[in-house]
């Protein structure tokens, strides 16, 4: 996990203005503000659809591959800097209120008084179907073809050509 400072004047400015696109883009998801929402990404390929709902913070480090499908409300908790991307692979399907958080605060009670995130990359293979109100947290990766089960949390890598579901997700049966 690398630290970054969420709460300096630079990043708030950011997250701000990400969050007016969002807003807008919810309010209503026109063409317009659809195109201003992938043009905050890093990389929106080919066919992407978005629906409503749909929150980042700061878009930069966000890769969306071609003819991925994005549900209503998802929230991407990512970071400006490398370690917090957070790549989504082509055809993917991701449900409704899906939550990838690439960032988190310390565990330590100390440490977490310096008001200082954590992040790390996430990661989705291509042909990956997330169900609804699944939760990946930071550093995870997802393989290929995988499916993760509705209500899930994905707290440690899942391998490529599996179905995972629970709290902690766990491997039910390959595909």
């Amino acid at each position: 996990m690398q630290p970054f400072n969420s709460i300096s004047k630079e990043n708030l400015a950011q997250r701000k203005a990400v969050h007016e696109i969002c807003r807008l883009f919810n309010k209503s998801p026109s063409k317009g503000n659809l195109k201003r929402i992938k043009e905050l990404c890093s990389h929106c390929g080919d066919g992407v659809i978005i629906e409503a709902g749909f929150h980042c913070d700061y878009g930069s480090q966000i890769h969306i591959g071609d003819r991925t499908f994005i549900n209503i409300n998802c929230t991407v908790l990512d970071a400006p800097i490398n370690e917090g991307a957070i790549s989504i692979g082509d055809d993917c399907l991701i449900g409704p209120n899906v939550q990838l958080l690439a960032v988190s605060h310390a565990v330590n009670p100390t440490e977490r008084l310096n008001k200082e995130n954590f992040t790390a990359p996430i990661t989705i293979g291509n042909n990956v179907w997330i169900g609804a109100g699944v939760i990946v947290l930071a550093g995870v990766s997802i393989g290929d073809n995988t499916v993760v089960g509705a209500g899930s949390v994905v707290t440690k890598d899942v391998a490529a050509n599996t179905v995972v579901a629970g709290n902690p997700a766990i491997k039910l049966k390959d595909i």
